[in-house]
């Protein structure tokens, strides 16, 4: 059996994923919502949105969701795919959901501070703190693909412990301050969020029917992440097996029933993707390319990477420019 000095090998694996998905994190701004109010947010690629009730409460619709959530006071929602969605007080939203670009003008937000806005009953504003994730363009990892419309974590600062509360309520203090270098800290900060958010929802019973189960499993993450670690090794079922300490048939039915793909199926997929990227950064040989995602051959790797990404090498870098 493989010794493993590491305690959590999850973290370490979610960090490798969202690394190599260039993983950045954007805050739009704090709010001031007092009711009646309503904003509708169109959708958008390569992002996932994230809002967390710092103050106060509101519902949230989003597209090809059946029935609105409640966003309660310290509950943090990600909707990792970037779908429309509205937020409102739950006061009339046929006619207090408005446009986000119109609710931008009519308030006069200007991209800093605060953003005020609503009608007169102030006596419970609703304070947001509202951004999203961008993911490289193309970016194509099970981890992604499989989570749902909407991942809701409530009481996530109490949840997540002190330190997650801390960074919370640092976040809310930092964006759109005067201190030099607060809305640099703020974003950095997002980006644990969105790790730690994607960690609870992995802990959670419904990643066993995203698929994701495996992500949690403390065999199959001690094998991921011992090969992401080293994606370029010459990685087999038996040597994934060994690092997760389980026989070769065990791990292949656990890591299947868990994963929803054998595990070099998820070997190849990973390794495409890194391929990808370096196609997109780099201008290098196709020697030099299957190389670096672990081929001996040329012939080998072309023939893979066409298989799973529909492109050539040559190709695909043609069809991304």
């Amino acid at each position: 059996m493989a010794n493993h000095a590491y305690s959590n090998p999850m973290l370490d694996l979610l960090s490798d994923i969202l690394t190599k998905i260039s993983l950045q994190g954007t805050l739009y701004f704090r709010t001031a919502f007092t009711k009646p109010w309503g904003v509708a947010v169109p959708s958008f690629e390569n992002v996932a949105r994230f809002h967390y009730a710092h103050r106060g409460d509101c519902l949230i619709s989003v597209d090809g969701v059946d029935e609105p959530t409640l966003l309660a006071q310290g509950d943090l929602i990600i909707i990792p795919h970037g779908s429309a969605h509205s937020l409102y007080c739950g006061h009339d939203p046929e006619n207090t959901i408005l446009p986000l670009d119109e609710v931008l003008e009519r308030s006069g937000f200007d991209g800093s501070g605060v953003l005020v806005f609503g009608g007169d009953e102030d006596e419970r504003e609703t304070q947001l703190i509202c951004g999203h994730f961008s993911f490289v363009k193309n970016a194509n990892h099970m981890l992604l693909e499989r989570l749902p419309p909407i991942i809701h974590i409530r009481n996530y600062g109490e949840a997540s412990g002190k330190w997650m509360e801390s960074t919370l309520r640092m976040i809310g203090d930092e964006t759109g301050g005067v201190q030099i270098g607060g809305d640099l800290i703020a974003l950095k900060m997002s980006e644990v969020i969105f790790a730690q958010a994607i960690r609870s929802y992995l802990d959670s019973d419904a990643s066993a029917e995203a698929g994701l189960a495996g992500f949690s499993d403390p065999h199959i993450s001690r094998a991921l992440d011992a090969f992401h670690k080293k994606p370029t090794e010459g990685w087999s079922v038996e040597s994934l097996a060994r690092e997760a300490g389980l026989s070769r048939t065990g791990f292949a039915v656990l890591f299947s029933k868990k994963m929803g793909v054998t595990p070099m199926q998820y070997v190849t997929s990973w390794r495409m993707e890194l391929a990808k990227q370096i196609l997109a950064d780099h201008k290098i040989s196709l020697a030099e390319l299957s190389d670096l995602v672990g081929y001996a051959s040329e012939s080998a790797f072309a023939r893979v990477f066409k298989k799973e990404v529909g492109f050539t090498p040559a190709g695909y870098r043609n069809h991304i420019q």
